[in-house]
């Protein structure tokens, strides 16, 4: 049985996987007088695809014609494999050996180095890359040697690579296992361990590690999807000649369908094999269980079954009494628990960057029109010796230097600040929005079967990079088509912002779904909620009065971590010149302009670093991307903040205020006492001196007049 479901849940995915190839062609040819719908394009490539002339790759850039489809991919294939599988063996062989090395050390040591993986963390892979290669300039130009060979058709190149993608899963995974072995310490067999006289490396070794390898295997498959999307630019960066090369250089539905279907299948199998050993498949409940009885009383049942979760849902909404609910209620909230987490210094430094940022942004738009500075050639005072020509460097004449075309980048990071940071938080809170309507959905209203069979169809996503499949969807809506007399956008500006919009927000409200719909499910177990159910509450009435207060926290914390993924999606759609809003192509055959963003975002700008930018000395084009890493690093503060608020409303303290410090070193400074024959005498004579003192103090304190009354006897 559960092969046949293994398979099933494969085919789904190769069956979405065709779905999303013919998107791109259908979005580029809509609107054109050969446009035709959807589902007559999907029903045309598959037709297609049975015929053999079809799995024929043709090399656009070249007049050699074509070859065998999977002879051009299949060995495209295994190379990008050995990059990513070298990669996570180095990046988790490492974070595996500094955890277990970690864990001998004091915790004065341990505090800076979680400190430094926080950083790390927050530092994009593209940033990575592009250090990487300042670096190997550097080397080169002082001592000659060249760390890193260049990709090319003839040569493959590995180190670079594989260094580069190794970063993330080593310090994400490193981060992991050094708070799950500091969690499993605490736990009361390792106590008893201790006490059998097993030294710390041997309970390491034999028992911590067996007991969250289970655990670790879920967020390896985070990380490895991170990887996945993270490999799609670090091959364009590397100018390697992988999956991503031969998909860019003929994007076509056919070569889309086998690049997402050979990422997909071994990776699928791979963690549902791991699933299955672990035993996680196995049935919830008696309700759940697979007896043949089951099976056909619930095939006969079905259409009853669909009949009572729309009449469920119904009920709910009739249950909602909007007499009683307040729509300025949420909104005091909001700011109340804004306000006291701006107490907090972590959470009040990230909130003042986004508000500051943004306001300053938006005012610079209003007073200048949107303006940027340019200056092509910089002058002397007397006006004829020239200084320099663009792209100019930092501090004359614009301090923060110049594009290539001469333009102040200061001013067009400062215009781009507020499409960048507002769409993206736009984007994050819908998918959140999303995620929490379709979880509670998933919690209150679907069965404990179908919730597994959904978690197991949803999980698949993982298995294919979002960046890839955001660029697959993308890339006809935001790039222009050229026409014989120049290029033209499919789409309006406001059609572009809105797809886009939906695209990267409903690639993701599935897992977010599912991950809050486990988190709701989880609160509904508590004692408080079943004794509201018995006190008449419903379903409305357990989630807003009981659920959403206990759940938002974490809500916050995913919007946070929602917004540093859209930031790092801009990023890598920034690199195939693919900019929010659409990108504005300029047609000229005596001299064509860089490709520029509609809005002047911040991804607009990443298009202008690369290898030949840093080779030449244009250093201070890193400011595109420490403008991205400072947002990231303020989200990741405001996620820290509200961590640490957290843990004191629950009555875990973080760091204890300075008067209760001093009383515990006082109490741990104390002499002790050893009780000897004399002990009892003292402590008698002890409280009688405390009586007299007790009583003259009373009364020293008494007032002058009650004084005298008391002395007279009244």
């Amino acid at each position: 049985m559960k092969i046949v479901r293994l398979i099933t849940y494969y085919l789904l995915g190769i069956v979405s996987i065709f779905c999303v190839s013919i998107f791109p062609q259908y979005f580029s040819t809509r609107g054109t007088p050969e446009s035709t719908g959807y589902f007559e394009q999907l029903i045309a490539f598959g037709k297609s695809m049975f015929i053999s002339e079809s799995w024929i790759y043709k090399f656009e850039r070249s007049q050699t014609g074509g070859a065998p489809m999977m002879e051009v991919m299949g060995p495209a294939f295994i190379y990008s494999m050995q990059i990513l599988l070298g990669a996570l063996l180095a990046g988790f062989g490492i974070a595996l050996l500094l955890a277990l090395g970690s864990s001998f050390l004091p915790k004065f040591v341990l505090s800076p180095i979680k400190r430094v993986l926080d950083v790390l963390e927050s530092i994009p892979d593209l940033i990575l890359a592009t250090l990487l290669q300042v670096l190997s300039i550097v080397i080169f130009k002082s001592f000659g040697v060249d760390l890193f060979q260049v990709a090319s058709f003839k040569e493959k190149a590995f180190f670079a690579p594989i260094v580069t993608l190794a970063i993330l899963p080593l310090v994400s995974m490193f981060k992991i296992l050094l708070l799950m072995i500091e969690e499993e310490f605490l736990k009361v067999y390792v106590t008893f361990v201790k006490s059998k006289g097993i030294d710390k490396l041997n309970i390491l070794i034999r028992h911590i590690l067996k007991n969250i390898m289970p655990l670790s295997f879920h967020h390896i498959k985070i990380i490895i999807w991170g990887t996945l999307s993270s490999q799609f630019i670090i091959e364009r960066v590397f100018n390697v000649h992988g999956l991503t090369y031969f998909l860019l250089d003929n994007f076509q539905p056919i070569t889309i369908f086998v690049t997402l279907s050979l990422i997909f299948t071994p990776f699928y199998f791979l963690f549902q094999l791991v699933d299955i050993w672990l035993k996680e498949d196995q049935p919830l409940s008696y309700e759940t269980s697979r007896s043949p009885w089951w099976h056909k009383w619930r095939i006969r049942n079905m259409a009853d079954g669909t009949k009572r979760f729309f009449e469920n849902i119904l009920f709910s909404l009739k249950s909602i009494n909007l007499r009683k609910f307040s729509p300025f209620r949420p909104i005091i909230n909001v700011l109340f628990t804004f306000g006291r987490h701006m107490k907090n210094w972590k959470f009040a430094f990230g909130a003042l960057f986004f508000i500051v940022t943004i306001s300053y942004s938006v005012f610079y738009s209003v007073t200048t029109d949107n303006h940027v500075d340019q200056v092509r050639l910089y002058y002397a005072e007397d006006g004829a010796t020239l200084i320099s020509a663009m792209p100019h460097a930092p501090t004359k004449p614009f301090f923060f230097g110049s594009d290539k075309l001469g333009f102040s980048l200061f001013d067009q990071l400062v215009i781009g600040a507020k499409y960048t940071l507002i769409f993206a938080l736009l984007i994050a809170l819908l998918r959140v929005l999303g995620g929490l309507l379709f979880g509670v959905i998933y919690a209150f209203h679907l069965g404990p079967r179908t919730q597994q069979w959904l978690g197991k169809l949803i999980d698949s996503i993982h298995f294919l990079p979002l960046s890839l499949v955001a660029y697959i969807l993308l890339a006809p809506i935001l790039m222009p088509a050229f026409t014989g007399f120049g290029y033209e956008f499919t789409y309006t500006f406001t059609q572009r912002v809105l797809l886009e919009m939906f695209i990267l927000t409903i690639l993701v409200v599935p897992l977010t779904s599912v991950l809050l719909g486990k988190e709701i499910k989880r609160v509904l177990d508590y004692e408080f909620i079943a004794s509201a159910r018995v006190l008449g509450g419903s379903n409305f009435s357990l989630f807003w009065r009981h659920i959403f207060p206990h759940i938002g926290p974490r809500l916050t914390i995913l919007l946070g971590t929602q917004f540093i993924q859209v930031l790092l999606i801009f990023i890598h759609l920034g690199i195939f010149k693919f900019f929010f809003g659409g990108t504005k192509l300029s047609y000229d055959p005596m001299g064509a302009d860089p490709p520029v963003s509609m809005t002047n975002e911040w991804s607009g700008l990443i298009g202008e670093i690369g290898r030949t930018t840093i080779a030449s000395g244009r250093y201070w084009y890193l400011w595109i991307l420490a403008a991205f890493m400072i947002a990231i690093f303020a989200m990741q503060l405001i996620i820290q903040g509200v961590k640490e608020v957290q843990q004191v409303k629950v009555g875990v303290l973080y760091k204890l205020p300075k008067a209760r410090r001093v009383k515990q070193k006082q109490a741990s400074e104390a002499p002790s006492y050893q009780i000897t024959k004399n002990s009892f005498k003292m402590i008698g004579n002890v409280n009688k001196r405390e009586k007299l003192d007790t009583g003259q103090k009373k009364e020293q304190g008494l007032k002058p007049w009650f004084k005298r009354g008391f002395e007279r006897g009244v």
